[in-house]
């Protein structure tokens, strides 16, 4: 239900209108990037998604597009005398993000991965007087080459819908727009004389394309049906056009160097080098060609990718390649850096002469990029035809480190996830203030704000937080914005809900330590002795507690909102993961000390646990293992296409790889996953803790995985046992139930010794590396 903000909220939401623009670099180059629709498509199309979100009270709104309103994205809203809600904005993206602000900030609505909470009053709230705002930035990006695989590897044209749809919602006006690229590829390597064959052992599997894109591998998943290609190039004219529609300016990808192995047989005088391994994976399928920089077929591969690609789909100028993503150069020497940045941009404007070099800075963390590489790179590039995105920059910021990248510009990015796991993680703290501080280092070439996540489906708070934030140009009061948050989620004001997200927020979302991978749950990773339960815990344990104790009491009174459903699933779910510690350490102990008893009633515990936490992953629709595989399922015509996509969905998620070379990476803590696999293993591991014992035998990790590897987990990825597509019971009861049942377990005192530990160990990290920075300086004078 929509109320009427108290004077102080509303005193906050003027104050955004009034805030002054960041001053940034002007980079007259990138004018090129901008929409070339009309206003009317952008109104319609602006028009169109809010209709989606409201039905038919789209008639209660009007959308104007008047490119004239603000420098920089803008909208401004008011009443009518009718009572209807104007909307002024300069592009359709303005618009939605209008939309959603009054949404948000009036009717304490909410559209987010997890479903919307968008029920409007009978009557809209007035706007007494307009509210404008405008961006600081210029651009808002969203996604990571890895997203195309870890979530949205398997989506039809009505999830891309609903995605672009979020993206307009949010603000987002510079997206990745990377489907549908293998049509491409395929048209030109079939023209230049390589075969399909020789084709199915270069691209990527459907889970694994991302991959394949970089370079990392080669034909792992494959081969590729053809049915794939050719439907991802009728959806990606379908992203296209309405990702253009509302104004927004689509990145495409370009020929970043690496070829098919067959180069070698077509064209026996290319100068070709062949990369080194990834991944733990093997020459089969790794140790990918890439063609060397000075040879003329780069600059003849380039341009042809580019020139069939805009016959295709048409072209907003500005593209992506990733030549070294996680791959080391064949020379550190800047003279061969400076080169290679030389003819991948070259072969960009080869094919369009306008082109913008969009490049991921992921790489920057390597140790091997120092300040000469990394310059050597960039500066090869004309001063504003290459857009760096810093891609971790709430954990592991690299701008400054190079100078705000030597006058290229940059976004600030938060990338947030890695593989799409599932723990409760944020740097809110990072990301409120971090964006400021990044447009006034000095010289900043900011450009922008990014959300460059590897998975998504999760912590949509911090999302929701970071996309507004991208808007705002000084950081926000925590406990306002939070209050706001929780009401708008789910249309009621809850004293309980607002104490557990404070809890949340000052917990889980406060990381402070810089570790950017979050993933403590040793539930779904695979078993063995090493663990440290308490080596990277960033908060305690209890305030995580204390606020699934604050959603199980407004549990009652939240029933009816879809939201909270998820929400306290959620909670449930990661505070079980936690509590799952406890008999994980009384087992190590058991065996330690060759107490077979205490082993079994460890391991049944813990079996027992995951046997309740996947009743409560069934009873809610957004953790179910089976949607997942049905995707995948969606895209075959034939009984072997299903085969091929079931095993790349059940792959991805386990092994990843043909026998675990990245295991457990991208993990998910689903219905089916927590017990045909994640018990599986648990038990697995307390049988064989059992057998050490009575053979006398010690722990050897190669033999356990080996063992496990074949006993639970290579079967599991080739099993095509129909999996659960609807939920089954309510999340609130089975929130309630196991909350009851193992709330108690965490008042032992073990969270509380759990957490000093950490602290301890994060206090000596830290004394160590005030030691070793000051023995470095000692040795640089």
């Amino acid at each position: 239900m929509c109320r009427f903000f108290t004077m102080k909220v509303l005193n906050l939401i003027f104050f955004i209108t009034l805030l002054s623009v960041a001053k940034c670099v002007d980079f007259p180059q990138l004018q090129i990037l901008k929409s070339n629709v009309n206003s009317d498509t952008q109104g319609k199309a602006a028009t169109d998604l809010i209709e989606r979100q409201i039905g038919e009270r789209i008639s209660d709104f009007v959308v104007e597009i008047d490119k004239d309103i603000g420098a920089k994205d803008t909208f401004e809203l008011s009443s009518l005398e009718d009572g209807k809600v104007r909307i002024v904005a300069n592009n359709g993206v303005a618009a939605a993000m209008g939309f959603y602000h009054y949404l948000k900030y009036f009717c304490y609505g909410q559209r987010t991965w997890a479903g919307k909470q968008t029920e409007l009053p009978p009557v809209l709230p007035i706007l007494k007087a307009p509210v404008k705002v405008s961006t600081p930035d210029r651009f808002r990006y969203y996604q990571n080459v890895c997203t195309l695989s870890y979530s949205s590897a398997f989506w039809g044209w009505d999830r891309w819908e609903q995605e672009i749809d979020w993206m307009a919602l949010h603000g987002i006006n510079l997206p990745l727009a990377f489907v549908g690229q293998e049509a491409i590829f395929q048209r030109m390597y079939l023209s230049m004389g390589f075969t399909q064959k020789e084709l199915d052992e270069h691209f990527g599997g459907p889970a694994f394309l991302a991959w394949a894109r970089m370079g990392n591998i080669r034909g792992w998943g494959g081969p590729l049906p053809q049915m794939w290609i050719t439907q991802k190039l009728i959806l990606q004219h379908q992203i296209l056009g309405r990702m253009r529609d509302l104004g927004m300016v689509p990145v495409l990808p370009a020929f970043a160097g690496h070829v098919p192995a067959a180069i070698t047989r077509v064209f026996p005088n290319a100068n070709v080098t062949r990369l080194g391994s990834w991944g733990h994976f093997n020459s089969t399928y790794s140790s990918t060609y890439l063609l060397d920089f000075e040879d003329p077929l780069f600059q003849t591969f380039g341009q042809k990718f580019i020139e069939m690609q805009t016959r295709e789909y048409g072209t907003n100028h500005i593209y992506n390649a990733d030549t070294f993503n996680e791959m080391k150069p064949a020379s550190s020497d800047p003279a061969y850096i400076a080169q290679a940045g030389k003819y991948v941009y070259k072969a960009m404007t080869s094919g369009d002469p306008e082109a913008i070099w969009l490049m991921q800075g992921w790489m920057f963390l390597s140790p091997f990029w120092q300040a000469p590489q990394v310059k050597a790179l960039v500066t090869a590039v004309p001063k504003g035809r290459m857009i760096i995105l810093d891609l971790a920059s709430e954990t592991q910021p690299v701008f400054q480190k190079f100078e705000s990248y030597y006058g290229q510009p940059f976004i600030w990015c938060m990338l947030h996830n890695f593989g799409g796991t599932m723990e409760l993680y944020g740097a809110i703290d990072s990301i409120n203030e971090g964006p400021p501080k990044a447009r006034s280092f000095p010289n900043s070439t900011m450009i922008g704000t990014g959300i460059t996540p590897e998975g998504i489906h999760q912590n949509e708070v911090i999302y929701e937080f970071m996309a507004e934030n991208s808007w705002r140009t000084k950081p926000r009061d925590l406990n306002i914005w939070l209050s706001n948050f929780a009401q708008q989620r789910y249309g009621l004001k809850n004293d309980y809900v607002n104490e557990a997200w404070k809890l949340l927020m000052g917990s889980v979302y406060n990381s402070t330590d810089g570790h950017r991978d979050k993933d403590l749950a040793i539930i779904s990773k695979r078993p063995d002795l090493k663990y440290d339960v308490s080596s990277d815990l960033w908060y305690n344990p209890e305030d995580l507690f204390k606020a699934w104790d604050g959603f199980v009491n407004a549990s009652q009174a939240l029933q009816g909102s879809r939201l909270f459903h998820y929400d306290i699933a959620d909670v449930s779910r990661n505070s079980l993961q936690v509590i799952a510690m406890t008999f994980f350490t009384d087992m190590v102990k058991a065996y330690k000390t060759k107490d077979i008893a205490a082993i079994k009633k460890s391991g049944t515990s813990l079996a027992d646990l995951l046997t309740d936490l996947n009743h409560l992953l069934c009873s809610n629709e957004r953790f179910l293992l089976g949607l997942w595989i049905a995707d995948a399922h969606s895209w075959a015509t034939d009984s072997s296409e299903k085969t091929l996509l079931e095993y790349n969905a059940r792959n991805q998620i386990t092994l990843w790889g043909p026998d675990g070379q990245i295991h457990d990476y991208a993990s998910k803590q689903w219905c089916g996953v927590m017990t045909d696999v994640y018990r599986a293993r648990w038990e697995f591991f307390s049988d064989w803790l059992v057998q050490l014992v009575n053979n006398g035998t010690n722990w050897n990790s190669h033999i356990f995985n080996e063992k496990i590897l074949r006993a639970v987990e290579a079967p599991w990825t080739f099993d095509t046992y129909p999996q659960r597509t609807k939920p089954s019971g309510n999340p609130i009861v089975w929130s309630r139930d196991v909350h009851k049942k193992y709330r108690p377990m965490t008042q032992n005192g073990f969270f509380m010794k759990m957490w000093k530990d950490s602290q301890l160990k994060r206090k000596s990290k830290q004394s160590l590396g005030l030691y070793v920075s000051k023995i470095a300086r000692m040795f640089s004078l």
